[in-house]
């Protein structure tokens, strides 16, 4: 996108009535993203969106991240959580726990205008998938390095921190 097109899309802070649409993003870039790791997304919990209603409610409700959401006119398309880090000795004040954008959406900027809505320039850390080349292309324009340290969640045998 051009410095003088205007996007398609807007983000604002994330609301209680995007649960479920939150929930949708949240359980379809899942499966864009991590269905290769599974042998049938169709039936592997980790990709339901029922489970991830209840816990965007109780995320959105306790207000236990920062959350945007990018919509256009289909409704929300991406977003992007943050919270300080709950370890007393962490490596970065602020952790990039969630930072999904629909396929379609990829490349037009959602992306990026989520990651500086919610997160600016400020230092922090977050974990990506080890397989994720996009992702990491994306975190290594945006000043993320790799510190050595690694993780799994879900169908994710590997993911790598990454800060700045």
């Amino acid at each position: 996108m051009s410095d003088h097109e205007v996007p398609a899309w807007a983000i604002r802070a994330a609301t209680i009535d995007d649960v479920e649409g939150i929930a949708q993003v949240h359980a379809t870039s899942w499966r864009q993203t991590y269905g290769r790791f599974v042998d049938d997304p169709d039936t592997d919990p980790w990709f339901e969106v029922a489970p991830r209603i209840a816990m965007w409610r109780t995320n959105l409700d306790q207000r236990l991240y920062e959350t945007v959401v990018a919509a256009d006119h289909t409704g929300i398309i991406g977003f992007a959580a943050v919270r300080p880090t709950p370890e007393p000795d962490a490596v970065r004040p602020e952790e990039l726990t969630m930072l999904y954008v629909l396929a379609r959406a990829h490349g037009s900027g959602v992306g990026q205008g989520l990651l500086d809505a919610v997160l600016g320039d400020r230092p922090a850390s977050l974990f990506v998938a080890q397989d994720n080349p996009r992702a990491h292309a994306f975190y290594r324009r945006n000043g993320f390095v790799a510190d050595g340290a690694t993780s799994s969640f879900g169908p994710i045998e590997t993911a790598v921190r990454l800060v700045r």
